[in-house]
């Protein structure tokens, strides 16, 4: 079950990207982030960018971390130091940890 999830969603990114590429004409793509660690989804973006005759970029495996759980961590410390907040939050994108 899960290697067929892998599959699916391998097709779903691929498929976008491809269709993306070929509508904006871009000669290079970067996979980033915690997905980009999976080595079945950088073969099949390798073979894609072959087909279609572009480079195709990847973080260092060390580099592609779960932003989530550095979050959750992060939660966690603020949670034990008494930080807590109510439902207003609003997302700060650049905040400083």
């Amino acid at each position: 079950m899960c290697a067929s999830f892998e599959e699916a969603v391998t097709q779903m990114l691929t498929f976008h990207v491809k269709k993306a590429i070929k509508q904006y004409k871009v000669d290079k793509i970067v996979l980033a982030g915690g997905v980009s660690r999976n080595s079945y989804i950088r073969k099949e973006f390798d073979k894609m960018a072959n087909q279609l005759n572009i480079k195709a970029y990847y973080p260092e495996p060390i580099l592609c971390t779960d932003n989530a759980a550095m979050i959750a961590a992060q939660g966690y410390y603020d949670f034990i130091a008494g930080k807590t907040a109510d439902l207003h939050l609003n997302a700060v994108p650049n905040l400083k940890l």
